[in-house]
């Protein structure tokens, strides 16, 4: 069922011009996609969201858009040349190469619904007086299920943090996990894969110096710390966030938009005195999840997972996975950073990175804590928690996007009942006015009913019709997306309405 649904998100996204795959006339491009015109406005809006949230309702933040090339002893730096790895095993029969690491956490996956099955087998059973924890702690089918789990786990972190590719394919054969495109066990031996694309930069073939396309937007602002540092008079903590650009070669790219070659990051690094890392690592936990809260996505799809392996850089992190309709997934990752990446820039460049404190009079390495989210995935999670196929009382059907109304690519639809009469003339006036504030759009084709279902169908939160009343009383119909319930509302009186429902301020001031 789950996997149906999200056929028809991806049909639903084509079909209404939210996302088409790169380069279709040429059959496409793998793992590449681009944005209509209902998903650029939608991707932009949920880019404003995140930039309000995160760089104007914050005193010490500031933004930075930094190069997509930069000087390759950046990614020796980095770690990204030598270590920017996944392990990759093929499947002989099919052909098919996997992650290593996703197979045994899918196996991990199916292990965790048993359990689940089981608990909701127990609150049937038991009613109100189901004790769940005490069932999680003596039912012997989750125990059993929970040992199988906290095995596989045990030994995949361990051969993950000691690069033991033998052992992380020993698991895969011990597990039994079968290829799901042949069935079969047959896998090669596991590999590591660097997953950065490299160009050639220069006048000339011989003469170009070898150059990578960046894999995350994080080293772009490290680079440029000290400089904003500097020219912004900037105290610690301070905070310096980013959209931009990134690119990996994955080569188990899947999922739609989930995992993706291309991609584009929102990143925000915040900059701390040593020892008080820990501290704003829970102060920012808190914030982003109240952030995605404020969405009114539904709070239960969303939850924290700490990190097993930590990255070498890291001495905390989790991330805060999004219900796709393929399970739950990481959407944004927050993490511990300590000084590692400033320290290796100063060792690569040999320039210093310090931070002078006037008040201790002393120089240290900011600790930073950052919070990275994909923008892609964002509005995938958008996407799939605002599609709703409705089943109406008259036994008609529609598909509605639900948006948040503020984040809405289109916020209004303005519509003359009829082409005559002069309605379209006041329409035409009405949406002159309200275009400077919103992303309007006229339609006077087809019926009435037929024009609401279009606007339901990419998420228009509120439609305007204008009928021979308005002559009468300068008053419109105003039809709510979500309810389809209409109201009569006078002209003058829609900006303060409309500005109450769609300015995302509201939002922002109450839940941030």
């Amino acid at each position: 069922m789950q996997e149906d649904l999200f056929k028809n998100i991806i049909a639903h996204a084509k079909e209404y011009g939210f996302i088409f795959q790169s380069s279709e006339v040429y059959d496409g491009l793998s793992a590449v996609y681009d944005y209509g015109q209902n998903g650029v406005e939608l991707k932009n809006n949920i880019k404003n969201y995140w930039w309000d949230a995160m760089v104007r309702m914050h005193d010490n933040i500031v933004g930075l858009d930094s190069a997509i090339f930069m000087h390759p002893r950046i990614w020796e730096a980095s770690g990204h040349v030598s270590a920017f790895n996944d392990p990759l095993i093929d499947n002989k029969d099919s052909k098919k190469r996997y992650r290593a690491d996703v197979l045994l956490e899918e196996y991990i996956a199916k292990l965790e619904d048993r359990i689940e099955k089981e608990v909701n087998k127990g609150k049937k059973r038991f009613g109100d007086s189901f004790d769940q924890d005490q069932f999680r702690a003596t039912n012997p089918n989750v125990l059993r299920e929970q040992a199988k789990i906290d095995q596989v786990k045990g030994r995949m972190v361990k051969a993950l943090n000691e690069d033991n590719l033998e052992e992380l394919r020993q698991l895969i054969l011990d597990c039994e996990i079968a290829c799901p495109v042949s069935g079969t066990r047959n896998w090669t031996e596991v590999r590591q894969f660097n997953l950065m694309f490299s160009t050639q930069m220069g006048s000339t073939h011989e003469g170009a110096s070898q150059i990578y396309l960046r894999p995350e937007t994080a080293q772009g602002i490290f680079v440029n710390y000290l400089n904003v540092q500097k020219s912004g008079r900037m105290k610690v903590p301070f905070g310096i966030a980013q959209i931009g650009k990134a690119f990996r070669n994955e080569i188990v790219a899947r999922q739609f938009i989930f995992r993706m070659r291309e991609f584009e990051q929102m990143e925000m690094q915040y900059f701390v005195k040593p020892g008080e890392e820990m501290t704003w690592y829970a102060y920012w936990k808190d914030l982003r999840m109240r952030w995605h809260h404020s969405l009114g996505l539904g709070d239960e799809n969303f939850r924290f997972k700490d990190h097993e392996k930590l990255a070498h850089y890291a001495n905390a992190a989790c991330d805060i996975e999004f219900l796709f309709p393929f399970g739950f997934k990481e959407l944004e990752g927050i993490h511990s950073r300590t000084n590692y990446d400033l320290t290796r820039h100063e060792t690569y460049s040999g320039r210093k990175l310090r931070y002078f404190d006037p008040e201790t009079n002393e120089s240290y390495v900011p600790y930073v804590v950052e919070t990275s989210i994909g923008l892609d995935r964002m509005f995938l999670a958008v996407l799939s928690a605002s599609y709703k196929e409705e089943k109406l009382e008259d036994g008609e059907e529609r598909v509605v996007m639900k948006f948040p109304p503020f984040i809405a690519p289109v916020k209004l639809a303005v519509f003359p009942l009829v082409k005559k009469d002069g309605l379209p003339e006041i329409a035409q006036e009405i949406l002159g006015k309200l275009r400077l504030d919103y992303y309007c759009l006229y339609d006077e084709k087809d019926s009435i009913g037929k024009r609401y279902r279009r606007m339901d169908a990419i998420g228009t939160p509120f439609c305007i019709t204008v009928d021979h009343q308005t002559k009468e009383d300068n008053t419109i119909t105003l039809r709510d997306r979500d309810t389809m319930l209409q109201e009569r509302v006078l002209v003058e009186k829609l900006p303060q309405l409309l500005d109450e429902k769609l300015n995302s301020k509201y939002w922002l001031q109450k839940y941030l």
